[in-house]
């Protein structure tokens, strides 16, 4: 199998300019070998130029529903390969893409060769299977939100707006003269945050349940979406969003998994395809794409530069 370097050196050899000959290569071998069709979902939130690139960007958000109608677009095949590397994103735009998904596909494997978080851990859990190698991690799927303040936007687990919600009211009655530094605070949040977080929370361990039952266990009588749902939105349990949980937890939890490391050949494919993409996303201006096996899909170019060695 190529290194990720050996990869690079290939297209430096070029000066560049075979980079996506070689991806698409790499593409094509894979998807003749399973004989399905490959989608690669690629996010640049871990190359060189990521600390440059705003996180909304990097993340699965609505747009990225065109980029998979382009993708699929003249596919012809039932079963799909999905390979994911993304930081996460919206749970509204990760509901699109399943549903688009699989109206087309009878069968949907993903695999994931190094992070499939957060949202895209919910697409994982969409599909009939998941491959990872000792490498990869999927994520907590805790709802985050995205808030106004006076200095700007914030992130938050919604989990830890609710737990504040707590603080505050054990803190007034245990002594009144808290009161106005909690109002203070809760000021800052937007009206009827309370609900939204409730209702974030449920709709993202609800769907997971739902995809999981229809689709990872649809042929099981013993149905797991709910438990393995609530584990993974349980921000208690996982202390942080970005918690890696690799395949031994996965298996463990319940989810159908497979090893990458099960079949050399497939394992070689499948990570020259990830470096090949991960050596386009360091070296030219794109910082998101979605492409199946024709080199047919969807780029998101950016003009930031990225840093100086």
């Amino acid at each position: 199998m190529p290194s990720r370097s050996q990869i690079q050196e290939r297209i430096q050899e070029t000066k560049g300019k075979a980079q996506d000959d070689v991806r698409r290569e790499y593409l094509k071998d894979l998807s003749d070998y399973v004989d399905r069709d490959v989608i690669i979902y690629m996010s640049g939130f871990t190359s060189i130029k990521a600390p440059s690139i705003p996180s909304t960007f990097q993340s699965i958000n609505l747009q990225d529903v065109q980029g998979f109608m382009a993708a699929v677009h003249g596919l012809k095949r039932k079963k799909l390969d999905l390979i994911l590397h993304s930081p996460g994103g919206s749970l509204e735009a990760a509901e699109q893409i399943v549903q688009y998904l699989r109206a087309k596909y009878d069968h949907i494997r993903a695999v994931i060769p190094q992070n499939a978080m957060s949202a895209a851990t919910m697409i994982s859990c969409a599909c009939d299977e998941i491959v990872m190698g000792k490498q990869s991690a999927m994520g907590p799927i805790d709802p985050q939100l995205t808030l106004p303040s006076p200095s700007g936007q914030f992130t938050a687990p919604a989990h830890s707006i609710l737990d504040d919600f707590k603080k505050a009211r054990e803190s007034i009655i245990a002594d009144p003269k808290t009161a106005p530094l909690w109002v203070n605070r809760i000021n800052l949040l937007p009206p009827g945050i309370l609900n939204i977080c409730e209702n974030t929370i449920k709709n993202s361990e609800s769907k997971v349940a739902e995809w999981l039952d229809n689709y990872m266990f649809g042929s099981d009588q013993d149905k797991k979406g709910t438990d393995i749902a609530k584990w993974l939105g349980n921000a208690a349990e996982h202390k942080s969003h970005g918690r890696p949980i690799n395949i031994e937890k996965c298996k463990e939890i319940g989810l159908k998994v497979a090893a990458l490391e099960d079949d050399q050949d497939y394992q070689e494919k499948v990570l020259s395809v990830f470096h090949a993409s991960a050596v386009t996303l360091d070296i030219t201006s794109c910082i998101k794409f979605i492409e199946n096996q024709n080199g047919k899909g969807w780029f998101l170019a950016s003009d930031i530069q990225k840093p100086s060695a």
